[in-house]
């Protein structure tokens, strides 16, 4: 074994043939566990905390059958980040998220990434919850250790359309958050740097933990198109004629910076950053996304 998760548990293209964005999200969860238990990085991320006692609704895959022979009663192993600790995804439902120059839009990817996300968090024993956002918040759901059910099936219902102001909105978020917790946005960041990380900043100000996913899809990074022809603006519908062979240096060039400013104003605001490519497995996001959910819980 080589210690990775079997790629058709985290590839986003063959999860796109699962319908049920539940079993996608525990098919991809308990893909990656599978993996990290035999990764030489497990010791880190899911360390032996203590035993509980069972409660109705716990998954009995995790009970101690050890001690239950010792015992005769139901105990679980918990681990270091199994703290109960608010973690609210924010998925940017806007209209750009709606592209894809493969089989996944960047919006399937995001919703693939919020279930996945969600569902470690609950088996983490977190309070998770949802904000869905555009102009302003379109979906709501409070961390609640009951609304994982809720929050799957707002994300499964969800679409992407419409113009995004991700700072407006996420100004909005951090009004809203109360007890400090895990903020964790998903987003293809088409905004000005300085403005997204000055919002995203606020949260953390705040007391937040905040994670930053940057989603983008290969052709928004290449632009591999040869003959000239009119682009749109999936957002604002704005149409231009270009000649993507006069642009693709200089274009590439401003994706790249345009990367490294969020990555720089991120880090100054101690906000983690990830870039994640349409075309990658899942388990860098969520392995990058329990690394920070333990860092979290140290801290505090």
């Amino acid at each position: 074994m080589s210690g990775i998760a079997p790629a058709a548990f985290l590839d986003p293209a063959l999860l796109a043939g699962i319908s049920d964005l539940s079993l996608l999200a525990r098919t991809v969860v308990d893909g990656f566990l599978h993996g990290l238990h035999r990764s030489v990085r497990t010791g880190t991320s899911l360390d032996f905390a203590e035993h509980r006692p069972y409660q109705p609704g716990d998954d009995l895959r995790r009970i101690d059958w050890r001690v239950y022979g010792r015992t005769d009663r139901f105990y679980l192993k918990t681990y270091e980040a199994d703290t109960n600790a608010d973690v609210m995804l924010v998925l940017d439902s806007s209209g750009s998220m709606d592209f894809a120059s493969g089989r996944l839009t960047k919006f399937d990817y995001a919703r693939y990434l919020t279930a996945s996300l969600a569902w470690l968090a609950q088996r983490q024993g977190d309070r998770v919850g949802l904000v869905t956002v555009r102009e302003e918040m379109v979906d709501v759901v409070p961390p609640s250790t009951r609304h994982l059910n809720l929050l799957l099936h707002t994300v499964a219902a969800s679409t992407a359309a419409g113009e995004g102001r991700l700072p407006r909105v996420l100004e909005k978020v951090a009004q809203m958050r109360g007890r400090s917790g895990m903020v964790v946005l998903i987003s293809d960041c088409y905004e000005e740097p300085a403005a997204l990380c000055r919002a995203v900043g606020g949260l953390r100000s705040r007391g937040h933990d905040v994670m930053v996913f940057h989603l983008t899809d290969p052709a928004e990074r290449d632009l591999p198109y040869g003959a000239p022809g009119t682009f749109e603006d999936a957002e604002t519908g704005i149409r231009l004629p270009l000649k993507p062979e006069e642009l693709r240096d200089r274009y590439r060039a401003m994706v790249v910076e345009h990367a490294a400013a969020l990555s720089r104003g991120l880090a100054a605001a101690n906000v983690d950053y990830q870039a994640v490519g349409t075309e990658q497995p899942l388990d860098g996001a969520l392995r990058a996304f329990l690394d920070r959910r333990l860092m979290g819980t140290k801290v505090r």
